[in-house]
């Protein structure tokens, strides 16, 4: 299994290309459609793919949360994402994907592994709203290979969020409103519905307006957009478009091709662009300077988002955006 992770090196020249790398496996019989369904995770978040070694059990856990492993002296939760989704829940679950992204290493039991794809983002597409609802807004995107296989991305954000509960209110109590927040409007683009939801109660507890979208494709037709207003009104896009919050992936368009789209289009000029992303290591937040990026924050601090979007909305941060 560890053949699958070979030669992660040259997957770091994907950045810039709208492509990605999903490692796909299975969960078990869906009772509910009578098939195995297929799901993926980036490369990028996968550390390692392993037999299920033994479970310590855990008091007071989440009901999908098996226990812990201790990997390399780390104690390591385990989530078994069949269990978690609902679905093949009778299936041994022998194989063990330890991902790390957020900040977090955690452990997802699945049933098997199947292989590598390398895919475009702009075959994934966003998830119909049935399939969302079905599956309790746990994908984010979605592609059919040939033979009518269809693949699932989960939303593995919503599953740290939901099994850590790290996502609570405590996180943005010392967050302050912005001098003038209400003159700044922040775009910001992410396929994660948590991660959406924690970007807007930062923004709202800043007081600052902000416009959402799904993924970068719907960002940049929104982008677009002001921009055609500030030709026909001879205002500048910036004073228009405060800062572009971007994830990096999403479907169809990901981060970086909407970053290299806003900085290699003169009307953004002086629009800052803060990558904000759970894949926070340092070699990913090189891939986002090396497209344009301004400033790189990891996802779910936000404290730490709030106190750099401050800094950048501020009359220095500006000035130093027009140098």
């Amino acid at each position: 299994m560890s053949d699958l992770l070979k030669n992660i090196d040259a997957r770091t020249r994907l950045a810039g290309t709208n492509k990605l790398e999903i490692l796909l496996f299975t969960l078990g019989m869906d009772a509910r459609t009578g098939r195995r369904e297929t799901f993926g995770i980036n490369v990028f978040k996968v550390r390692e793919v392993m037999r299920t070694p033994t479970i310590t059990a855990a008091p007071e856990m989440p009901a999908a949360v098996e226990g812990m492993v201790s990997l390399r002296g780390v104690l390591v939760p385990v989530v078994d994402l069949a269990k978690y989704v609902g679905i093949g829940v009778d299936t041994r679950r022998e194989i063990m994907i330890v991902t790390e992204y957020n900040g977090h290493t955690q452990g997802f039991l699945v049933e098997a592994v199947d292989t590598i794809l390398r895919l475009d983002w702009s075959q994934m597409r966003v998830p119909p709203e049935m399939l969302t609802a079905n599956m309790g807004g746990l994908v984010t995107a979605v592609t059919e290979l040939a033979g009518n296989k269809l693949v699932m991305m989960l939303d593995v954000e919503k599953v740290l969020s939901e099994t850590t509960n790290y996502d609570n209110d405590f996180l943005f109590k010392e967050i302050e409103p912005v001098p003038g927040g209400d003159d700044h409007v922040v775009y910001f683009a992410d396929d994660s519905a948590v991660a959406r939801r924690q970007i807007t109660q930062t923004l709202d507890a800043m007081g600052v307006r902000h416009v959402g979208s799904a993924n970068g494709r719907q960002a940049w037709e929104e982008l677009k957009k002001v921009a055609a207003h500030a030709d026909t009104t001879g205002r500048k896009v910036a004073d228009m478009v405060s800062l572009v919050l971007t994830d990096v992936e999403m479907p169809e368009m990901d981060g970086y091709i909407l970053t290299k789209h806003i900085k290699s289009d003169r009307r953004f000029a002086g629009v800052p662009v803060l990558m904000h992303s759970s894949l926070s290591g340092m070699s990913n937040q090189q891939l986002g300077m090396s497209v344009g990026v301004d400033e790189y924050v990891p996802k779910f601090e936000p404290q730490r988002l709030a106190l750099t979007l401050t800094r950048l909305l501020s009359p220095q941060g500006k000035a130093d955006q027009r140098i």
